[in-house]
């Protein structure tokens, strides 16, 4: 018989890699981010009803779960950095954006003038 905090871990976890496998759009991004620390969150709660000794059942079905966590650790990861990517993306837009308005704003100035003909 495999405990309840096993199983409901599993669907927590499925739960989680199928909110970070699809594609979202930055509009849809700040509700996924909610719910993956929810389900991060509720995770963190299952854990310690998760202990040693384990059956034989209880073990196979652990694999599994180790599996699945590996697979969790690379989803979350891509996901972070698509969102660095795009913070990334819309801080050289913004840069960009400054140096077409204003293109005289970086150069160099040092307040002197030389008059090669004297």
């Amino acid at each position: 018989m495999i405990r309840p905090a096993m199983i409901a871990w599993r669907d927590v976890t499925e739960k989680l890699l199928a909110l970070t496998t699809g594609e979202t759009s930055e509009e849809q991004r700040d509700a996924v981010i909610l719910s993956i620390e929810g389900f991060l969150d509720s995770r963190d709660k299952l854990q310690p009803h998760i202990a040693a000794p384990f059956t034989s059942e209880e073990e196979a079905f652990g694999e599994e779960l180790v599996a699945l966590e590996a697979d969790v650790q690379k989803k979350l990861a891509l996901f972070t950095n698509q969102i660095r990517v795009n913070i990334s993306e819309a801080q050289s837009k913004k840069g960009n954006m400054k140096n077409y308005v204003n293109p005289y704003s970086n150069v160099a100035r040092d307040g002197t003038f030389y008059d090669t003909k004297q």
